[in-house]
């Protein structure tokens, strides 16, 4: 499990290492234009039940650990899905990744 700080808390906010390393790829594109937009996620099992959202903006500090000493493999299907709701009036809405699934010979 990643962990995601923002601003100056201490708090962490926690995801799993595979998203959060696509979602770092989405996020660091969009501050690296300038770019403000939201982030929303449903908390994960074991903490309290709900939904959370931030305003993410270039000027505020952001910091991504992982757990997970290695980089996973990016699907850039998923990469693409998240950028393309970061660009949307919602902004990004981290959702499950849409595995392929290959039919037995």
């Amino acid at each position: 499990m990643g962990s995601l700080y923002y601003g100056d808390t201490s708090t962490p906010i926690h995801i799993d290492d595979r998203a959060l390393a696509h979602l770092k790829v989405v996020i660091a594109t969009k501050l690296r234009r300038n770019e403000s937009f939201t982030l929303s996620w449903r908390h994960p099992e074991g903490e309290a039940p709900g939904r959370s959202t931030l305003w993410l903006h270039p000027s505020i500090p952001l910091r991504f650990v992982f757990q997970e000493p290695e980089s996973p493999e990016l699907s850039r299907r998923w990469i693409e899905e998240l950028a393309h709701s970061a660009s949307s009036s919602g902004g990004i809405t981290l959702v499950e990744e849409h595995l392929e699934t290959i039919a037995p010979d």
